[in-house]
């Protein structure tokens, strides 16, 4: 039986949530909230229709339901949603990506577009192969078993592809959710959990398997987490999320914050290294956690890949125009000056395009400018802070050992994604060990971590905090064994 849920603590993660997302604790979707608190039955007493809910603990009572019927259904039923969500993402993709960026208003179309067509490759049930062994005692089978029911926050920088790949993982692994979007995507998230809920009741006869609160607060969020049949959060935020989800009382799966730095060693080649850098940088106008935040760059070096960054679509700002961008870029808590050492960003510059940060810095930039970049101190805001806008610092350093060091430091011991250009395998094993992330991604942009031009999978919720890493459909089960004691074997 799950320990009662502290509800200050529940306040402050979806407090945290949305403040560093942008949003707020009411929605704004040009109407009413119907018991937003989840207590009890809507104001209109009806139930959530192909997933859809006002009210949340009506959505979790929903949810069990699909659940029970999900379990019927077996592996055939489960790979049956796997393939609905990633055909439709795939089919939608142009316009649900013009749907979440003209709510969000932030990041890029073609990206966005390309987040959804490439959830074809999350691992499904192939991921959830037994371990068995015999012995002269018998046998013994350990297999992978669902949670049930899982709650689940998704943000609004990935609304829609975060929401679909947890759903195919969460199903995989035979699962039911219930989703609290956040309140600035939650109109895109919720349109596409209709439509996937009406596909798999068209194929399968389960209406709820996917719930979503149709105007989130944190009131909903709260009685989805004290929901009886919520057994499993999967929680996306920054440390005081991740502190307060983890005290639930429930068992957590936790993405938090990053600041992947790159390292730039110069034994390798430097115009691959400024392609990639430019690319994963620059990618959704750099909302992905794992993108390239800061750069260290060997001094030997520095000017030829400052000139690499410029013939590949990267525009170089004076010491003048950064700091007049950084003015911009971070606002400080009311009654806390310019030396508070937690700024925030600036939500209203978050995600936007090179063209909109060049204005506010005051300078023009050519047409198809990719990325802004400058060089600054290592101490600088930008390279302290996770800014998820498309501007780049780039840092000299005088010795690998000194790059590492400030590469450890900007990184701030979140665990999470790290990048270096390199030949030297050396270079690779010392920085590996010294920031023990939970990507590390060599000679590549930060999207190879993600299988994008790498070997390996997609997801974008990456548990870096909990230590479940890219989560997968082993993240949302538990492990059950079965033994049969005799003398079994037949050799």
């Amino acid at each position: 039986m799950n320990s009662p849920i502290n509800e200050t603590l529940i306040r402050d993660v979806v407090e945290e949530v949305l403040s560093r997302l942008g949003g707020s604790s009411s929605a704004k979707n040009g109407g009413t909230t119907a018991n937003p608190a989840g207590k009890g039955a809507s104001s209109s007493g009806a139930r959530g229709r192909f997933g859809v809910f006002q009210d949340a603990t009506e959505a979790c009572a929903a949810a069990q339901e699909a659940f029970e019927q999900l379990s019927e259904k077996g592996v055939a039923g489960r790979n049956k949603v796997i393939h609905l969500i990633k055909e439709i993402s795939y089919a939608n993709a142009a316009e649900w990506g013009r749907l979440e960026l003209e709510e969000t208003k932030i990041g890029r179309l073609d990206h966005k577009i390309e987040k959804l067509k490439g959830l074809r490759g999350v691992p499904g049930v192939e991921f959830l192969n037994p371990y068995g062994l015999s012995g002269d005692h018998g046998i013994a089978l350990e297999e992978y078993a669902p949670f049930g029911v899982i709650g689940a926050v998704t943000p609004s920088t990935h609304s829609i592809p975060t929401m679909a790949c947890n759903i195919i993982s969460m199903a995989a692994a035979g699962n039911a959710a219930v989703f609290n979007a956040h309140p600035g995507a939650a109109k895109c998230a919720v349109t596409a959990a209709r439509f996937f809920n009406q596909a798999i009741h068209r194929e399968l006869g389960i209406e709820n398997l996917a719930c979503i609160v149709e105007s989130p607060t944190l009131e909903s969020f709260q009685a989805i987490a004290q929901s009886e049949h919520v057994r499993l959060l999967c929680v996306t935020g920054g440390p005081g999320v991740v502190r307060a989800a983890m005290q639930s009382g429930k068992r957590a799966v936790c993405a938090g914050p990053g600041n992947p730095p790159v390292l730039v060693d110069g034994t390798g080649c430097l115009e691959r290294a400024a392609e990639c850098v430019i690319f994963g940088a620059a990618y959704d106008n750099n909302l992905l956690c794992i993108g390239e935040k800061e750069v260290f760059v060997l001094d030997t070096v520095f000017d030829r890949f400052v000139s690499a960054l410029e013939k590949n679509g990267g525009a170089r700002l004076t010491d003048a125009q950064v700091e007049q961008l950084a003015k911009a870029a971070f606002v400080f808590p009311a009654g806390q000056g310019a030396g508070c050492p937690h700024p925030v960003v600036n939500r209203e510059l978050i995600g936007r395009d090179p063209g909109d940060l060049a204005r506010v810095a005051g300078v023009s930039i050519p047409s198809g400018t990719q990325l802004l970049f400058a060089e600054t101190s290592a101490d600088h805001l930008f390279v302290d802070e996770e800014q998820m806008m498309p501007f780049l610092p780039i840092v000299r350093v005088k010795s690998v050992e000194q790059g590492i060091a400030e590469a450890r430091k900007a990184e701030h011991g979140y665990r999470h994604s790290a990048i270096i250009h390199s030949r030297d395998v050396g270079h690779m094993t010392e920085m590996a060990r010294a920031l023990e992330t939970t990507l590390f991604v060599k000679n590549g942009a930060c999207v190879a971590g993600l299988g994008s031009g790498g070997e390996g999978y997609p997801n974008f919720s990456i548990a870096t905090t909990t230590g479940e890493g890219i989560c997968n459909p082993r993240t949302f089960t538990r492990v059950r064994r079965c033994v049969m004691v005799d003398n079994l074997r037949i050799f």
